[in-house]
């Protein structure tokens, strides 16, 4: 289906922008990048366009039940800066609920794949008993998604301070196995994130294009300190990586070293990978681990050889034998609220996948795992 390609080339320009802006800037509409290898709540103001500044948590209270005595309080979601970009694309399309035919948001194409001539919110909210509110542009409840790491996400959807919880790593990974409470998490996976290995400029253009898997666990242990042992410049390695709780970090660990608590000694530690895809691009000596969404001109990824096989960005990251290869999650406790439910299916709609998923360098789920997640979401259930 090429529906959305129109729309991912006309954002393609400004997601480097967004990218470099951090937090901020990921609060605005996450477009497109490069990849073919595949890809906020908003305030009060209801006429705005999809990417103005989310309002974070403030909204939580407003609303209430309509007439037909559904849910419709503001919808929350922390977690991973990893997941952040899908799940804060769709509540800035969701938010803005453009009507059909809008050539940027809700082209014709599409709506006519759907065979409607409703607004994008209202359509995907309807399968679940939601009428449209009548008044223009405003969906029949709110989206807002926070920024902060997956343990968090994953913290806040248990203990029910947020509907939602992102996370680029399983519960079982954050927790422990055996942390009590975990049959309740409800797992949703919206996408694929298959994790590069990164550096900065400088060293892909002195010639570093691979490292082998072994040569990567040796600069986390500190092994290995200068690029000259890895035929690149006599300088030393700086070493980055994501913050401890962060799933991006658990998910290193674990698809790496084995073991998602194994010692590994980065140089710096960032919270989100806003920040370090920031810092990866000033610095002229570093490397780290990070999601797809933040491979750029400015954070080139390279090759890692794993038992004989090259992985390589664009070529063949999505493989299933790609040990960092992991599943992005949009975790609910307990049960899935009908509310909860209309917005993840919409993130797994073919519009959400291409749009949100694609559309922000990661990779979609295959029609298989494509279908079961639906059903544990589908309006049949409600």
């Amino acid at each position: 289906m090429t529906q959305g390609s129109t729309r991912l080339e006309e954002v393609a320009s400004r997601r480097k922008f967004l990218l470099s802006t951090g937090a901020a800037g990921l609060t605005m509409l996450a477009g497109c990048s490069q990849s073919s290898d595949g890809g906020d709540g908003g305030d009060d103001d209801q006429t705005e366009a999809p990417g103005t500044e989310n309002s974070g948590q403030d909204t939580q209270n407003e609303g209430g039940d309509n007439e037909s005595g559904l849910d419709t309080t503001v919808l929350t979601g922390d977690g991973s800066s990893t997941v952040f970009p899908i799940t804060n694309t769709a509540a800035s399309y969701w938010n803005s609920n453009p009507e059909a035919g809008d050539g940027d948001y809700w082209p014709s194409e599409w709506a006519e794949e759907y065979d409607t001539d409703m607004r994008l919110a209202d359509f995907f909210a309807e399968q679940y008993g939601y009428e449209p509110t009548g008044e223009r542009s405003s969906p029949p409840f709110r989206v807002s998604i926070a920024l902060s790491h997956s343990g968090t996400g994953i913290e806040g959807v248990m203990e029910g301070r947020v509907d939602i919880g992102d996370a680029s790593s399983s519960a079982e990974s954050e927790l422990g196995e055996d942390a009590e409470g975990l049959d309740g998490f409800v797992d949703h996976v919206v996408g694929v994130d298959g994790q590069p290995i990164v550096v900065s400029q400088e060293i892909k253009d002195a010639g570093v294009e691979q490292i082998t898997i072994d040569e990567l666990r040796d600069i986390y242990t500190q092994d290995i300190t200068n690029w000259s042992e890895l035929g690149g410049p006599d300088r030393d390695i700086l070493a980055l990586g994501r913050a401890v709780g962060s799933g991006t970090d658990t998910a290193f660990r674990q698809n790496v070293f084995g073991d998602p608590e194994a010692p590994i000694e980065p140089d710096q530690r960032f919270g989100q990978n806003q920040q370090l895809q920031q810092a990866i691009a000033q610095a002229d000596n570093a490397i780290s681990y990070i999601a797809l969404a933040f491979v750029t001109e400015d954070t080139p990824s390279i090759g890692l050889e794993i038992d004989g096989t090259l992985y390589e960005y664009g070529r063949n990251l999505g493989a299933a034998d790609y040990p960092l290869s992991r599943d992005l999650h949009a975790y609910t406790y307990e049960d899935t609220s009908r509310k909860e439910a209309a917005f993840i299916n919409f993130c797994l709609s073919d519009f959400g996948q291409e749009i949100f998923v694609a559309g922000n360098n990661y990779f979609k789920l295959p029609a298989d795992r494509l279908e079961s997640m639906r059903e544990k979401v589908a309006a049949s259930n409600y």
